[in-house]
């Protein structure tokens, strides 16, 4: 992996950048990220496609990819697929970000009893983002159970990587449609719009347009894997641009079917300039977490 390593560091060198800053990467309970890749291994339902895992690594072997890439903070990307597991997983996250100093303590959520103290506790115990997949979770983001928790994390200025988008797969409340609703209660909600938001890029993006706070990252969005299936709409690219203030680098990793640096080189590849990257790469989360 020593090549590779180079060529993200190459990148991220010549922008001037100390590094990148990455908000969609996955790490979890051991027992947990097996289930996931198996998932992945045997073509589920949400994914109906061959999907292979590049970094099928233990533990020890990711971190020290991603500081070999030069990723300077991370995350830990986890998510229940049912009732009675958030509680726990953020306990082990928790745990994960003390004694994993370079990755922000993430949390997540499930609509249950229960679910305001926990996420309130997560918040006191210092969670600096969370989770939320409504895909594999099959939860509405307007259950009522929730709505108690947007407004403390909007509150507290907390951020949401939110799995919204309807892809690889529309899950039945996916889409723009619930999220407008969402954010019409909740305006100062920090939600970081998962993958783009693919495909319904355009959509996502006038939510961005329309709520200051809202925010996207590019996990898996623009590669060749997502562009076959879902292409981002040429005609959008203005857009990004335009809203280069509000995307954030995402990956995936390490359960992408690709090298890490693809992911760097498809941004490169949209043409959008060096000051572009520079924000998306890194500024822009660095302005999110680490400036006090």
């Amino acid at each position: 992996m020593s090549g590779e390593s180079d060529d993200v560091v190459r990148f991220w060198e010549r922008l001037g950048l100390p590094g990148l800053i990455d908000v969609h990467t996955h790490f979890m309970p051991e027992q947990v990220l097996r289930k996931v890749w198996a998932y992945f291994d045997s073509a589920g339902p949400l994914t109906g496609m061959e999907w292979p895992i590049t970094y099928r690594h233990d533990e020890d072997e990711r971190l020290a990819l991603l500081r070999s890439f030069g990723v300077r903070r991370f995350t830990s990307m986890l998510y229940p697929h049912k009732a009675g597991m958030a509680a726990w997983l953020n306990g082990w996250a928790a745990d994960f970000a003390h004694r994993v100093p370079d990755c922000l303590h993430t949390a997540t959520l499930f609509p249950e009893e229960g679910v305001e103290r926990y996420v309130r506790e997560a918040v006191e115990a210092g969670a600096r983002i969370f989770k939320s997949h409504l895909q594999v979770g099959a939860y509405d983001a307007n259950d009522p159970l929730l709505e108690p928790v947007w407004g403390l994390l909007a509150d507290a200025g907390v951020p949401v990587v939110m799995h919204c988008g309807s892809g690889p797969a529309p899950g039945k409340y996916t889409g723009p449609e619930p999220i407008g609703r969402l954010l019409a209660r909740h305006p100062r909600l920090r939600l970081v719009v998962a993958h783009m938001g693919m495909p319904e890029y355009a959509e996502f993006l006038a939510l961005a347009e329309a709520y200051p706070e809202v925010r996207l990252d590019t996990t898996m969005a623009f590669t060749d894997f997502s562009e076959d299936r879902t292409p981002f709409p040429a005609a959008e690219r203005g857009r990004l641009a335009d809203l280069g203030d509000r995307i954030l680098l995402g990956t995936d990793f390490p359960n992408i079917p690709y090298p890490y640096v693809h992911q760097l080189h498809v941004l490169e590849r949209l043409e959008l300039g060096d000051d572009w990257l520079r924000a998306v790469c890194y500024g822009n989360a660095h302005a999110m977490f680490d400036r006090r």
